[in-house]
Order: C-alpha cells, then structure tokens, then sequence
C-alpha cells in the first residue's frame, strides 16, 4: 500500500534504522520512541491489526519479539520493559499496518503507560466469563 508508512519501510521506499530482518518482519528503531532503544517489529505484510494477522504469523513474531527483547536487555542493560500492541484508534492505534513495540523501561525514565482498573463484582466477572468462555 503506497500510502502506508510501514510498507514504505519494509519495501525500502523510505529509510528505516534496522536491526533485524527476515522474510516475514522488519526490526527497526522508532523513529520517535518513548524511551531509548524503543523497537518496532513490522510485520512485511500489509495487515492492519490483530484481528487481521494470520494466528501461526502471530506466533512467530512473538517468538522474534523474545529473541530480540532478550538480546536488547543484554546489550542495553535495561531490567524492565513495555511490549505494546494497539488495535483501532480507540486503542491507540495510530499506523493501521500491524507492528508490535518492545520499549525498553529505565529507573526514573518518567515514562507512564497506565489505566485506570474498574472495580468489578464477583457477579459480573462472572457474566464476562460465561460470555467470552470459548472452545478453540
């Protein structure tokens, strides 16, 4: 998709800082992170979100995403760190072509990535259960 700034990036059209690539994903810094050493792992394929990607593609790119948190935890020196995956702009999402952050976390960093929990009855987690209970 020409208009996508991702699949500009995996097809080369516009420049990226990579730092891993295979046949299915692009590894690259974010051009605007939120913290230092913040990658992206682009999926090579234009899909939009979660609700799109391929389950086994899934499987495989959180395979990738724990060999390179691994590997940037090593290099970096970093404890802590924020995998983040958004899905719709109500979420946040803000490029509608699947990638997943791995924000490395720092003592002091100032970053805040929170939400306000509900406060729910036994009852009603219950109902949530009854209605999301699944066989697959």
């Amino acid at each position: 998709m020409s208009d996508c700034i991702f699949c500009n990036i995996v097809s080369g059209a516009f420049s990226s800082a990579t730092i891993y690539e295979n046949d299915e994903f692009k590894v690259i810094l974010d051009r605007f992170p939120a913290n230092e050493g913040h990658v992206l792992i682009l999926v090579k394929e234009h899909v939009a979100n979660l609700f799109e990607i391929d389950p086994d593609k899934a499987g495989r790119l959180f395979r990738l995403a724990a060999l390179i948190a691994r590997e940037m935890k090593t290099r970096l020196g970093f404890e802590h760190m924020n995998v983040m995956q958004n899905n719709g702009t109500i979420a946040g999402q803000t490029v509608f072509h699947f990638h997943l952050h791995l924000i490395p976390r720092y003592e002091n960093d100032g970053i805040q990535i929170h939400y306000q929990p509900l406060e729910l009855t036994d009852a009603q987690i219950e109902a949530m259960r009854k209605k999301l209970e699944m066989q697959l």
